[in-house]
């Protein structure tokens, strides 16, 4: 029996919690989580900006039986010696493992104008990290300052919801951390063919009411300021603690800081020397945290992280860490303009280091299926990428654990389950595992499963007739 404290209650949370259940953990949870509402997909953000689902859609499920949430309750202070971690409440709670999932906080740049003096965000000015600023984006007019995934993902939506937007960003293209130069401008072109306003290589030097201001004195009338300009690890309650942190805080393979009775997961983990602040990192670190805190074997983490632009209709992904891979061996690159698709793929025995794919959505999930997996590439590179039934790895041939749905974490076994329990079209899957309610990218794979499903069927032996005597 052993009494594991959560603090945080976010997507990495939330995860670890289903986790321990399901390998058994015998022993208390407490989670502690400093927003006052329930566990939800803030990954999902953008689709409550354009009006695709309402805020109440993006709740997660409420957590096993016995599990104790103990909403607006800040953790304050860590006792290491004596186990305890003190609440703002007033309250403490003894551990024998402590989880930290304190995700991140939204970084603001030092643009006069964005913050009071008082040190708080003025009037029309929000990040978008949880649902409460999503309230506070009003107007027909929006800036977004920052065009990484998420202020891609946010100008998307906003757009898609009538908004009239200008996309600020200091770099020569958008996502220019995951993308290259031609990919980048294939999703620049498109974001333009939205009608967003796509302003690269500025600056946002000055803020005011209805006003942002850009290097070379160009002014953009705005009713809104969404800063969308990337987040800093929440280490606050690891430094005070005198645990070891960098840019997160510093966990080893297990997850475990440099104090054994405290782990660390999600945004605010940095795991050998890299925060990755992706949705499936956290999922992926809550699943072996969990297997391990239970006393079983955690799988091998994922090889290859993926970064995919969540927003109807473009297809682009991202495998790898930033930046050209170590040691590539054979790059393929394919690239059909008029088209508006673009690969490069770098390899290593057969096997993926990196990628950049516009527009292949089959190979955007096979490959997420041969990454995670560490599986080769199929020798036919072409017909690989273009999907062809020849060289085609649909959802059927992927692994059961294998995530189809990314936005909310649901895999081919949760799907066929469902389908098993009546839910047999792409419909009702939906309805019953919310699979396709996010960015919609996952609905050919929930098809196609639904057919091969279908197919794969037993059928019963038709009825023989009894003879006449």
């Amino acid at each position: 029996m052993s009494a594991v404290v959560v603090v945080g209650n976010g997507i990495a949370a939330h995860r670890l919690v289903d986790r321990l259940h399901h390998h058994g953990h015998r022993g208390t949870v407490t989670v502690l989580g400093a927003e006052p509402v329930a566990a939800y997909n803030r990954v999902l953000l953008p689709s409550v900006l354009d009006g695709t689902l309402p805020a109440r859609a993006l709740a997660l499920p409420g957590p096993p039986d016995g599990t104790v949430v103990r909403l607006g309750t800040r953790v304050t202070g860590i006792d290491r010696e004596r186990r305890l971690a003190h609440a703002s409440d007033g309250t403490s709670h003894p551990y024998d493992h402590l989880v930290l999932a304190t995700g991140a906080r939204p970084r603001i740049p030092a643009v006069p104008g964005l913050l009071t003096e008082a040190g708080r965000l003025a009037d029309g000015v929000t990040p978008l990290r949880t649902v409460a600023d999503c309230r506070r984006v009003t107007g027909g007019q929006v800036a977004v300052v920052g065009a990484g995934v998420l202020g891609v993902e946010t100008a998307l939506a906003l757009r898609r919801g009538g908004t009239r937007v200008t996309l600020v960003h200091p770099r020569p293209y958008p996502m220019n951390r995951q993308l290259d130069a031609t990919a980048g401008a294939i999703l620049a072109r498109c974001l333009r063919d939205h009608g967003i306003r796509l302003e690269p290589s500025r600056q946002a030097v000055a803020y005011a009411p209805g006003t942002l201001t850009l290097d070379r004195g160009q002014t953009i009338g705005t009713d809104s300021v969404v800063v969308c300009a990337g987040v800093r690890p929440d280490i606050r309650i690891a430094r005070a603690a005198g645990l070891a942190v960098g840019t997160g805080v510093v966990v080893d393979d297990t997850l475990t800081t440099d104090d054994p009775h405290i782990h660390a997961i999600g945004d605010c983990a940095e795991e050998h020397g890299t925060v990755p602040g992706l949705a499936t990192t956290a999922w992926d670190q809550a699943e072996r945290l969990a297997a391990r805190l239970c006393g079983g074997r955690a799988r091998p983490r994922a090889s290859v992280p993926v970064t995919r632009l969540k927003a109807p209709g473009l297809d682009i992904a991202a495998f790898g860490p930033p930046g050209p891979a170590a040691d590539v061996e054979e790059t393929v690159t394919l690239q059909d303009p008029a088209r508006g698709r673009y690969a490069r793929l770098e390899l290593r025995d057969q096997r993926l280091l990196g990628a950049v794919l516009v527009g292949y959505p089959q190979a955007i999930a096979s490959l997420s299926t041969l990454g995670d997996q560490g599986l080769p590439v199929p020798t036919d590179r072409l017909a690989f990428l273009l999907g062809t039934p020849a060289e085609r790895h649909g959802p059927v041939e992927v692994p059961d654990d294998a995530v189809l749905c990314h936005c909310n974490n649901v895999t081919k076994r949760a799907l066929a389950d469902s389908w098993r329990g009546g839910a047999r079209d792409a419909a009702a899957l939906a309805a019953a595992t919310h699979a396709t309610t996010g960015c919609g990218s996952c609905a050919g794979a929930v098809r196609d499963l639904c057919a091969a499903l279908h197919a794969a069927e037993p059928r019963p032996e038709p009825a023989v007739a009894e003879a006449v005597r």
